[in-house]
């Protein structure tokens, strides 16, 4: 019977079959040692990032003596919140000796007479390669590799230079076009790797009632990704879970001291300026209260910026504004609020796909709802879609998107931030 045991602050958990596989493929007595690396992909959740990072230390100590390896994430900050957090609370309860050197990006980690060199990377764009270049590595581990530019990852692997040198992916799907999926997943015989796909069932600390709270989250594409961990393609209505029972509410909008108050912008010229009166009320939940809607090219009048101030006042009316989020390219608007000095802006977050991804935890838990006056709210909803044109990428037709943005806006900047931990 396995039991769980502490040491030195760290609590380790029984390891499921697929973790031990991961944990142990390397090794001297394994049928697969002499692969050239390992995919781990599949559900969040699932346990695969934890055994991943570990193995991949373990087996650099017990391989390699004063030389350097690669561990990368979409950015330093993530990889060092999401994975070496945890690593070193395992490493150090394994009686590993870890120095932190964050000024130079550089972990150290030594036992006994072993000790090696762990660089960390952030490889978040197109520009990433060139952080890489130079170096020669004798290994690298990827975590969400599939956020990652394609360039960035043949620039680490083509650094892994040193023999015996072998390369780690842990990633969550995308895409079935994806370059991951069809370079690398789809090619693990030519490229000599192992792959090994995981759902929240490999991982054992996981109770029923956290992987229920897990599926309730997401539908959709999401569901299909994040929750059965597979290569689908985003298709359909982007918010096709949308309930008006569950989403919409009616009756007075009434100022509460148990909730603070925004504006959330997406700003247009001939397209539509669309604007919203958002309430983060203390539980966590969102409502928007009310929408204002100008559209150019269908009035065929075109508003100035002080024409579009005039409609925030209006829905802002006698609320309490903390700030007002608005589309980050609206460089214009923003300095015609600011005149005025009544209002403070912060620069909405525009990330797309994870902004939706956010919105869609919100829309499946009931943690956003949108009042019935919202016409035009309710209309995008029921027309916001993927482009099943786009290949290779996640992407949304730009049609029906302005209340859309600015609540992507609003729940990814605002509500994410106040929620983090809880949703």
């Amino acid at each position: 019977m396995l039991v769980r045991y502490r040491q030195k602050g760290f609590e380790f958990k029984p390891f499921s079959e697929k973790q031990k596989k991961v944990l142990t493929w390397w090794c001297k007595d394994s049928p697969v040692r002499e692969k050239e690396g390992i995919i781990a992909d599949g559900a969040i959740r699932s346990g695969k990032t934890l055994c991943m990072s570990l193995s991949f230390v373990i087996w650099a100590m017990s391989t390699f003596n004063m030389q350097n390896l690669g561990m990368a994430g979409k950015t330093i900050g993530s990889f060092r919140r999401n994975v070496l957090f945890w690593l070193k609370l395992m490493l150090k309860s394994r009686g590993y000796q870890v120095s932190d050197h964050r000024s130079d990006n550089m972990i150290v980690i030594s036992k006994g007479d072993v000790t090696n060199f762990f660089y960390i990377f952030g490889g978040k764009d197109e520009r990433s390669q060139d952080l890489i270049q130079g170096i020669t590595l004798a290994g690298m581990f990827f975590d969400e590799v599939a956020l990652m530019p394609e360039s960035f990852v043949n620039q680490a692997t083509g650094r892994c230079s040193v023999s015996g040198s072998k390369f780690w992916f842990n990633c969550n799907p995308d895409s079935p076009s994806h370059w991951f999926k069809t370079n690398w997943i789809d090619d693990i015989e030519k490229k000599k790797l192992i792959y090994l796909h995981f759902t929240m069932d490999d991982n054992l600390s996981l109770t029923k009632e956290i992987k229920d709270r897990y599926k309730a989250m997401y539908s959709g594409v999401f569901y299909s990704r994040y929750i059965l961990g597979l290569w689908v393609i985003a298709e359909g209505l982007v918010y096709g879970m949308f309930n008006e029972e569950r989403n919409v509410f009616h009756g007075e909008c009434e100022y509460s001291g148990q909730a603070s108050y925004y504006l959330s912008i997406d700003y247009g010229t001939m397209n539509p300026f669309a604007v919203g009166l958002m309430e983060l009320q203390d539980s966590g939940r969102v409502r928007m209260l009310r929408e204002g809607h100008y559209s150019g090219r269908e009035k065929k009048v075109t508003l100035d910026n002080e024409a579009y101030y005039q409609i925030i006042k209006d829905v802002a009316g006698d609320f309490p504004i903390t700030s007002i989020v608005i589309d980050p390219s609206a460089a214009a608007m923003k300095a015609t609020i600011q005149k005025y000095g009544e209002y403070t802006c912060t620069d909405g977050n525009n990330d797309v796909l994870n902004g939706i991804q956010e919105v869609t935890k919100y829309l499946n838990l009931g943690m956003l709802q949108i009042h019935d006056s919202c016409v035009e709210t309710k209309k995008e909803f029921g027309a916001y879609a993927w482009d099943d044109k786009a290949v290779g990428e996640d992407r949304v037709i730009k049609e029906n998107d302005h209340h859309m943005d600015l609540i992507r806006y609003f729940i990814y900047t605002v509500a994410r931030r106040y929620n983090r931990g809880l949703i």
